[in-house]
């Protein structure tokens, strides 16, 4: 079963509420793991090109509702790639320090370099989901015209949407590949993750009676995300939405979507060796074998 991209690409006009949160075709737990695991080979033989390369990178952004399955799919689609060319942040609440600077800061700071992959799980969208649906959050950042919730107006939304934009804009003017994954879940399989985590005692631990407090938003944050995700879906950093209710299926998805827009880029290919070099290579080895 072939994965197409454009399948899950958002546009500007965007529904969430239309969209199917379980895909239309399936295949069982076995067969996409199986596939799962083809497609995460072909990702990682990419990621060592991307690295001998050294000019590019690509950052992976993940986004979704609590229990969207965001850790765990980090965990399988990236299995097979060399730790030295990847690294993954997870953005919590801002430290002070982070506060004391502007809100891309952190995320500026935490970029891939070149010849490496970057995951955030948990993004920079966090400044237009999370501080939307709980504006008093903003009044931490000490902004000069905040003073109060009721200074935060709809132009200082659309000012963080330019801004995001550009930001990522930026990046891919720099050498970045750019691909952010919304793993839409309904409410119903989220109910049934949180039921688990309190009836296996094994998971109590990721249980938090906020996750209850969210979850009673959960209108609130389908508004926001499906704003943010119309308004910041563009050419050079697509949203793709990925139906989250069946975990081996977003999976294979997400990893299908890399695999298949990364391989359109032939300019990334091994580095050959010099002329020089390339014509001593017998010598060299002869070296080797003889020795002592």
């Amino acid at each position: 079963m072939k994965t197409n991209p454009t399948d899950y690409k958002a546009s500007k006009s965007t529904k969430l509420s239309v969209l199917e949160t379980v895909p239309k075709e399936r295949l069982t737990k076995k067969e996409a793991k199986a596939a799962l695991a083809k497609s995460r080979r072909k990702l990682a033989e990419f990621q060592t090109k991307l690295f001998a390369h050294d000019k590019h990178a690509v950052l992976v952004c993940f986004q979704g509702m609590d229990t969207s399955g965001k850790d765990s799919l980090v965990r399988e689609v990236f299995k097979d790639f060399n730790v030295r060319g990847v690294i993954q942040h997870s953005f919590k609440v801002p430290t002070e320090l982070e506060l004391s600077h502007g809100y891309l800061w952190r995320h500026y700071i935490a970029l891939p370099s070149k010849g490496h992959f970057g995951i955030f799980n948990r993004t920079h969208y966090e400044n237009v989901l999370v501080t939307r649906v709980h504006p008093e959050y903003l009044l931490s950042e000490h902004l000069p015209d905040i003073n109060s919730v009721d200074d935060v107006t709809q132009e200082f939304w659309d000012m963080r949407f330019e801004q995001i934009n550009n930001f990522e804009k930026e990046l891919v003017q720099n050498g970045t590949y750019v691909f952010k994954f919304f793993l839409n879940l309904s409410k119903e399989e989220q109910k049934n993750r949180l039921l688990r985590r309190l009836r296996l005692p094994e998971k109590n631990w990721k249980f938090s009676s906020s996750d209850l407090k969210e979850r009673a938003l959960w209108d609130r944050y389908q508004e926001c995300y499906e704003e943010a995700i119309s308004r910041t879906t563009t050419d050079f950093a697509p949203w793709y939405i990925v139906p989250a209710d069946d975990k081996p299926m977003a999976r294979k998805i997400v990893c299908d979507i890399l695999l298949q827009e990364l391989e359109t880029k032939k300019h990334i290919v091994m580095p050959q060796l010099d002329d020089d070099t390339a014509g001593k290579l017998e010598e060299y080895k002869s070296m080797l074998v003889n020795e002592k």
